[in-house]
């Protein structure tokens, strides 16, 4: 199995999984709080959360495959972050699921069209700083299992 095939699939399957733990939350679980420093984030803000930044992140990996240098180095993750809750404060659950399940059908789609060079392309990662696109493709995945340690013990 190729590198991208096998890097898409791990997408695919993540996607999937939480399509379904989300699916299955109740109105109160939707509600609970998952980080409590700052600003409160529910589970919803966290699926909120998934959606813009996968969504953000993707556009700034095709841009880097592109050719530019990638996130600006003043670039800021917590007001970037702030922004887009703003943004999708008034998207109920289910909106949020069909967006999240939207943009990793999108993201899968878009990884499994590279070129297996294209994963040594290198520009700028908002968290990871200067890396390759491997990596930064790797770390969507690990981004996700990171808030899914905290929501497990939220929902478990």
């Amino acid at each position: 199995m190729s590198e991208i095939t096998d890097l898409a699939q791990k997408l695919r399957t993540e996607g999937a999984k939480f399509v379904e733990i989300f699916s299955g939350l109740t109105e109160e679980q939707w509600q609970a709080g998952v980080y409590t420093e700052g600003e409160l984030w529910t589970i919803r803000n966290v699926l909120a959360h998934f959606v813009t930044s996968e969504r953000g992140l993707v556009k700034l990996f095709e841009s880097i495959r592109q050719g530019s240098a990638g996130a600006a180095d003043d670039f800021s993750i917590d007001r970037y972050n702030a922004s887009q809750q703003a943004k999708t404060r008034d998207l109920t659950p289910p909106e949020l699921i069909a967006q999240y399940r939207q943009i990793r059908a999108d993201t899968v789609s878009w990884v499994s069209g590279l070129k297996e060079e294209e994963l040594e392309i290198t520009g700028r990662h908002p968290f990871l700083e200067v890396t390759t696109l491997r990596e930064m493709i790797k770390m969507l995945y690990v981004h996700n299992q990171i808030h899914y340690r905290d929501l497990k013990k939220i929902i478990s």
